[in-house]
């Protein structure tokens, strides 16, 4: 108990050191509203990157998130996909319950436009298509790869998407099915222990994303199940699966998206 304490508290404390000098607001592109994280002022970004949400929304862990990002000098836009619900979040004390049937009201439509605003933000900001990339959790890394079928990105990553055999909501293929049509270099995340993808999936997806003709790369870790990245959950993070995904990640956007 001691140790998770201490590791929860190691947390706050990253989080709060981060966001001492980094600058972060809410702005709208039409109807749609945006979180922005940026590095100070005296910092300028060297690209911008689309933060997608999990199934709980705009959380106080997708923003660490986002704040560890733009520590690395990124800015990076998260549409707030369940604005049309009215809220930013679902209530934290129901949890991932509660997230199921507000993630499953979603639709590819929604979604789409939704993400093209988080595009249309970092466009009006002066970034060029070669300067943007997407980045999603769970539900987020559905939309990260459907987002890198539509659009020629340098870069897209997803951490444990779902819906790769049957379609996640109307309007986005089953990730094995779109991966095939993927337009840029993509890297997959994934948990071998995951209760909600299994290792059918994830080998289907792996061999679909390498029959797109992009620069593809599936990584998954024996030792870790779904959302083993979010660190504010004990009961399912897994830090050397998180640290090591961290860090691909960090590597996989240095190299493809070109700096400012």
């Amino acid at each position: 108990m001691t140790s998770r304490t201490n590791d929860a508290t190691i947390r706050a404390g990253r989080v709060r050191a981060l966001k001492s000098h980094l600058r972060a607001e809410v702005v709208r592109q039409g109807s749609v509203p945006l979180t922005v994280a940026a590095p100070a002022a005296d910092d300028p970004p060297r690209g911008g990157i689309i933060v997608v949400q999990d199934a709980r929304g705009i959380t106080p862990y997708l923003m660490s998130v986002c704040d560890r990002l733009a520590d690395a000098g990124w800015l990076t836009v998260a549409p707030h996909l369940y604005h049309r619900e009215g809220i930013d979040e679902v209530d934290p004390t129901d949890g991932w319950p509660q997230a199921i049937p507000t993630m499953d009201r979603l639709t590819g439509e929604g979604i789409d436009t939704d993400v093209d605003a988080a595009l249309a933000h970092l466009d009006a900001v002066g970034f060029d298509p070669s300067q943007r990339a997407i980045l999603g959790f769970c539900m987020g890394g559905t939309v990260a790869l459907h987002t890198a079928t539509r659009y020629e990105l340098p870069a897209a990553v997803s951490f444990y998407g779902g819906g790769v055999s049957t379609s996640a909501w109307p309007g986005v293929p089953a990730l094995a099915e779109a991966a095939v049509q993927l337009r840029g270099p993509w890297l997959g995340l994934y948990g071998e222990q995951d209760q909600l993808i299994s290792h059918d999936e994830i080998a289907a997806l792996r061999a679909a994303a390498g029959r797109s003709g992009q620069a593809t790369e599936l990584i998954s870790y024996p030792d870790a199940g779904h959302a083993f990245h979010s660190d504010d959950r004990d009961s399912v993070y897994r830090p050397a699966a998180a640290a090591d995904a961290w860090s691909r990640t960090l590597t996989f956007l240095d190299n493809r998206v070109r700096p400012r």
